[in-house]
């Protein structure tokens, strides 16, 4: 299938800001195409209409009641996966600036890359993981690809939202090339693509685009602070606390010679100024890398054999480090892993339901379960409570159920 190419009306070296593009960033070639074809746009570039479908996709306004680290009833001010995936698109952006790359290809992957994410967050996974073991599993970052690849039915002439080649392929290599990987996750990933593969080669044993690289390192710089955030509003974390990671103590320690001012404040004070750090460490390292490397188009950044926009080697270590802090004092924290368990409960439940009772599921996705073989529908019940908000499958399991768990 012969795809179509599209242009724009900005100079190649030129963003749509106007701001100069550096030759390795993804807009300095025509986009590779969608795989149906359709008209240009006379007010918008390929990657900004794919930020469009996404940000206007069902599938990303769901995010608002997944769940981050607290389900949607603990509190308003907690993250969900849809602040989640705005805070990771505004950094994505920052750095896709420094760098001269194109920040709409960088805010697109970063709106996108948590689409996949079941109600309850990694809980919803482990769950759907374990349910689904016999029809392949189940894996966030694959559900993304097959929500934008085929899930989302919007349009009259295809399913999914027909995004460009730069996209998909940054979307499939959010923690890079899967080709070959023994990452969790990375041969389901493969599979799932492989009939996609047939008719737009993804080039997944190469690493992608300068600009997924900086969506992927946003996500971790978002997550990290957002969830120390989280932590201490929710007083799973106290302040004292943060003088063990080794990347915290001169922020906290700067924080506290500030005025005196409040609990919150505070906090702000931190998170936000480990978002500058870290921010400001990768755009230096990528800078030097990117010297190194002397890239002078796209295909440079994809050839290169490793990472090239990231984090400084004492920084890395630094941010491992942070992200063992909050493993064992947030995310195992009793009150957290004892709504986690009880949320996988719900998932499971419903499952398990819908497979012995299809006819528990709405009119649609029953006269679709009915045409399937059962590995093929178990598949498809997958793919119905991993849309699933929190609230929406805690309401299904109260009408499928004499009780459910309480999330609390």
């Amino acid at each position: 299938m012969e795809r179509q190419r599209e242009h724009w009306a900005y100079g190649a070296d030129l963003s749509p800001g106007g701001r100069a593009l550096a030759p390795y960033a993804a807009s300095r070639l025509p986009s590779r195409g969608r795989l149906h074809r359709e008209p240009d746009c006379p007010t918008r570039t390929p990657l900004q209409r794919d930020r469009d479908r996404v940000l206007h996709s069902t599938a990303f306004r769901r995010l608002t009641y997944k769940t981050q680290v607290f389900v949607f009833h603990e509190g308003d001010h907690y993250r969900n996966r849809l602040t989640h995936s705005l805070e990771v698109a505004q950094i994505a952006r920052g750095i896709a600036r420094q760098l001269c790359l194109d920040e709409d290809l960088a805010e697109a992957l970063s709106l996108a890359h948590d689409l996949g994410h079941p109600p309850f967050g990694h809980a919803g996974e482990r769950a759907l993981d374990a349910a689904l073991g016999e029809a392949g599993g189940f894996d966030h970052n694959v559900q993304s690809f097959r929500i934008v690849a085929r899930l989302e039915r919007k349009y009259a002439g295809f399913d999914g939202l027909n995004l460009t080649w730069e996209t998909l392929e940054g979307l499939v290599k959010h923690n890079g090339p899967p080709m070959g990987s023994d990452r969790p996750g990375d041969g389901t990933l493969v599979h799932a693509v492989r009939r996609f593969q047939q008719q737009m080669d993804l080039a997944l044993d190469a690493w992608p685009s300068a600009e997924a690289q900086a969506a992927a390192l946003a996500d971790e710089i978002a997550w990290m602070t957002h969830d120390i955030d989280d932590g201490l509003r929710a007083g799973l974390i106290a302040f004292d606390d943060l003088r063990v990671p080794d990347l915290l103590q001169p922020i906290v320690e700067e924080v506290e010679r500030m005025p005196a001012i409040d609990g919150s404040r505070r906090i702000y004070g931190v998170t936000r100024q480990v978002i500058t750090v870290l921010m400001a460490d990768a755009v230096r390292e990528s800078r030097s890398r990117l010297a190194g490397l002397a890239p002078g188009s796209p295909d440079d950044i994809r050839r290169a054999g490793g990472p090239v926009i990231a984090f400084s080697g004492p920084t890395a270590d630094a941010a491992r480090r942070l992200k063992a802090f909050l493993f064992a004092r947030l995310y195992r924290h009793q009150r957290v892993v004892a709504v986690m368990g009880r949320a996988e409960v719900i998932v499971r439940d419903l499952v398990a339901r819908y497979r012995q009772d299809p006819g528990a599921m709405p009119a649609q996705w029953l006269a679709e379960a009915a045409m399937l073989e059962p590995r093929r529908r178990a598949r498809l019940i997958g793919d119905f409570v991993a849309g699933m908000t929190d609230r929406f499958a805690v309401s299904e399991h109260r009408r499928l159920f004499d009780a459910t768990p309480e999330l609390r």
